[in-house]
């Protein structure tokens, strides 16, 4: 569903710039006056080789002239953009399919590339920042890292797999990156969820949030009425939890979280890190097992 838009922009960007190429000026040869000792015939050869003001004359040969930019008619460049049209969508409509597939193979190599130098260059802020929230075995062999957003349809079909995962592996340590990257109410449970580890309860509540119902927005005071139960239904103390919200610090890592977020391809969430590795996207358990092992067996190699 999300190739069709991209291939309507596609062709639209095709046909206008194959349009605009076809109806750009002409240059056409214009004659150069035989060599001449005679100062009348120099001068005539000097006016031949020169169009336009100062400013726009182009370093083109001697002797070529720019010709009007109303190289074509209305009519004609109609004719020219329904040839174009008609290639692109009825004769090789493959084309576009191929540009497209080979922007997508180049902006994921972009940002594969980027990843990796994020991946070392902020090891720390991702796998060792004190304020972040960790789950599992701290101590465990492979780390798991996941971005993600309390609103987020797709983190919330991670979770049970996620949770799957820590029960069955006791060799892995789970950091969690709280991402709001989809609206107030994913940044009011996010400062929530933060102030939540005050109180030694991140985990807890953190689950019980990716088990709420938000309404993305368009109710906010029910999410607030969300945020604030959930809390009292895991054993939180609420006033204390309200106050601590508007600690600094709190604000302060979530901008930090997002900006880290980006830096290692974090376009949506969930985003997993496992070992040195980015996955973009839910998980299922047995993919999230399969890449444990992976980074489990990297880490064994001598």
């Amino acid at each position: 569903m999300r190739r069709f838009p991209l291939l309507l922009c596609a062709a639209f960007l095709a046909v206008a710039t194959l349009a605009k190429a076809a109806d750009a000026p002409v240059t056409t040869k214009a004659p150069v006056p035989p060599a001449s000792n005679s100062a009348p015939a120099a001068a005539a050869a000097k006016a031949a080789s020169t169009t336009g003001p100062a400013e726009t004359v182009s370093s083109s040969p001697v002797g070529t002239a720019t010709a009007p930019a109303s190289a074509l008619t209305d009519a004609q460049r109609a004719a020219v953009e329904d040839i174009i049209k008609d290639y692109l969508t009825k004769k090789n409509p493959e084309v576009l399919m191929q540009a497209l597939q080979e922007l997508q193979k180049r902006e994921t190599a972009d940002s594969d590339a980027k990843s990796k130098t994020a991946l070392t260059t902020d090891h720390d802020k991702i796998f060792n920042d004190p304020m972040t929230p960790i789950g599992g075995n701290p101590k465990g062999a492979v780390t798991v890292v996941e971005f993600f957003d309390y609103q987020c349809g797709y983190c919330k079909m991670s979770e049970p797999h996620i949770q799957k995962l820590l029960k069955e592996n006791k060799e892995v340590k789970f950091i969690y990156k709280d991402f709001p990257v989809l609206g107030d109410s994913s940044t009011l449970a996010a400062k929530a969820a933060l102030a939540a580890a005050k109180q030694g309860k991140y985990v807890q509540y953190h689950d019980a949030l990716m088990s709420a119902a938000f309404s993305h927005g368009s109710r906010p005071q029910d999410d607030e009425k969300t945020v604030y139960t959930t809390a009292k239904n895991v054993g939180l103390d609420v006033e204390k939890l309200k106050k601590d919200m508007n600690d600094d610090s709190i604000d302060k890592q979530l901008k930090d979280n997002v900006q880290l977020g980006m830096d290692v391809g974090a376009r949506g969430t969930p985003t997993f890190i496992i070992g040195d590795a980015v996955y973009p996207g839910a998980m299922e358990y047995d993919q999230l097992k399969k890449s444990v092992d992976d980074a489990a067996a990297a880490v064994k190699k001598p």
